[in-house]
């Protein structure tokens, strides 16, 4: 004669296969930390341009994320690159997007010119 089952073990059982059969939701994204500046405005990128030493920290962070990028995506890095060529980037982004920051700017460089041509999200 076989083992009679107990009820609540048959129930374990249907919850267990319930669990498993339930569409499992994506995990959301976590918004991006910058560490950056207190303005990352574009408002503040064009006010440096007559700034030389503001201009030329911008400039450096941003070559600094982009090093973030290539040490995290290595097989996706961003080429050598000029400050000038970065700076260029910024600029035309900063005109299309006034409301913008650079630092967003700096993400989209690096999506173009690693090859990814896909957004990073936040």
């Amino acid at each position: 004669m076989p083992p009679r089952k107990h009820p609540a073990h048959l129930a374990l059982v249907l919850l267990s296969l319930a669990c498993l059969a339930a569409p499992v939701a994506p995990a959301a994204a976590a918004p991006l930390k910058v560490l950056g500046f207190d303005d990352m405005s574009c408002q503040a990128w064009v006010r440096s341009r007559d700034e030389a030493e503001q201009r030329a920290l911008y400039l450096a962070w941003m070559r600094g994320v982009l090093t973030g990028h290539n040490y995290a995506r290595q097989s996706q890095q961003v080429s050598a690159i000029s400050s000038g060529t970065i700076e260029n980037y910024v600029n035309r982004y900063c005109s299309e997007k006034p409301t913008g920051d650079f630092g967003d700017a700096i993400l989209r460089l690096s999506d173009q010119f690693s090859g990814r041509n896909a957004i990073l999200t936040k």
